[in-house]
């Protein structure tokens, strides 16, 4: 039975390997995205008019989020495929674990071609390299994020791409784009709140608006460029970490959850809950955080307790919702948990996470990104959302296992 056990589970680890390389050694990693219906004429007029009251605009979302999700999912009539900066990074993050594991030179190869095409795709405009989503979008009355825009929660991906094949390769390649991403991290992002004690800092390059998850990705980072700069440009990128941190904690509700914003009509969802905490987590690992085991630890357990379904072992999506939907499970909120429970060495939940989701989100045609109110798999291969921070988390398990 050990022996049968462990030829199971290096034949598992071949096949999750094999559904890795078969996404992220692709050149061209352009994709459908469960968003595509809100970059359409109606679907952002809809959104926009949501954004400003959503009594008047309920109707108007309901009926382009029916549209997409039960008449046009499969064939997708009208929506194109389009290149996402964080699909390249995650590639590389996950094409560089496999490297770990096995040091094929066609690993290398194609996470430096993807590199290469981060490099040239900067988002233009900026005192600074950035990326953004590259499709207009819209989450306030007041704010429309142009493709152009670059944004806290997106460059931390290709900046950690960026930094972890320098570190793997001992090569100097990509140190221009990486100091740059610090000038991003200082002039382009704005100071939306600053106190001896606590700093906030924007979502995009506008003064926009203060999530708990932009301001965990702008520490951390802070923390990844470090080895990158000057000495005083070190000693100002500490200060700025531990004010990042401080808002952070202060920020932790008494039961361990952080709402997505500190203010408006906001939510406290499971993906977002899952950035704020392996953010702190890895930040931590490069510059000690005090008090974070605790603010982890009760983070943590919110998650476990407020957002598990104990009868599919699968992680809901919302808590604390500030609107309706069609969505039972997303691959997002699952996929960010199973990184996490590998981040904190969590092996049991782990493991049964890892299978769960397979069991409910992969088939023999590829990997669906959502379980909607009728247990039926929607949004095939988008890879933004949610099949590349699961190939990620995979891939993450698998170098860890």
């Amino acid at each position: 039975m050990g022996e049968w056990h462990v030829a199971w589970q290096v034949t598992k680890k071949t096949m999750d390997s094999q559904t890795i390389e078969r996404f992220c050694l692709r050149e061209d990693l352009s994709t459908y995205d469960p968003y595509d219906v809100w970059k359409t004429r109606a679907g952002f007029a809809a959104k926009r008019v949501f954004t400003r009251s959503r009594l008047v605009g309920m109707g108007p979302a309901a009926m382009v989020m029916a549209f997409d999700t039960f008449l046009n999912n499969r064939r997708r009539v009208g929506y194109l495929r389009q290149e996402y900066p964080i699909v390249r990074a995650l590639a590389v993050l996950c094409l560089l674990n496999l490297h770990a594991m096995h040091p094929r030179p066609l690993y290398k190869d194609r996470a430096r071609a993807h590199l290469l095409w981060l490099a040239d795709h900067r988002s233009p405009g900026h005192a600074g390299a950035g990326w953004g989503l590259g499709f207009r979008y819209t989450c306030m009355p007041a704010v429309v994020y142009e493709p152009t825009e670059a944004f806290s929660t997106v460059t931390p991906y290709a900046l950690e791409a960026f930094v972890r094949f320098s570190d793997r390769f001992a090569t100097h390649d990509f140190a221009d784009v990486i100091r740059s991403v610090h000038v991003f991290l200082q002039n382009d992002l704005q100071v939306m709140h600053e106190t001896d004690r606590h700093l906030a800092t924007s979502y995009g390059t506008l003064r926009d608006r203060i999530a708990f998850n932009a301001v965990a990705y702008t520490m951390y980072s802070y923390s990844l460029v470090l080895p990158w700069l000057e000495p005083v440009q070190k000693e100002a990128a500490h200060a700025r970490i531990r004010k990042l941190y401080s808002y952070l904690r202060d920020g932790q509700r008494r039961d361990g959850s952080w709402f997505y914003s500190p203010s408006g009509r906001s939510f406290i969802d499971c993906f977002h809950s899952c950035f704020v905490l392996k953010n702190i987590v890895k930040t931590d690992r490069t510059v000690p955080l005090e008090g974070s085991e605790d603010v982890v630890r009760r983070g943590y357990e919110y998650l476990i307790t407020a957002f598990r379904d104990r009868h599919t072992g699968l992680f809901r999506r919302f808590s604390i919702a500030n609107r309706p939907g069609v969505v039972k499970y997303d691959l997002y909120d699952n996929a960010e948990m199973l990184n996490l429970a590998v981040l904190l060495a969590h092996r049991e939940l782990a493991e049964t996470l890892a299978a769960r989701i397979a069991k409910r989100f992969v088939r023999a045609e590829g990997i669906y990104s959502k379980i909607d109110l009728l247990n039926k798999p929607r949004d095939l291969n988008t890879l933004r959302w949610a099949v590349m921070p699961y190939l990620y988390a995979v891939s993450e398990y698998l170098l860890h296992a």
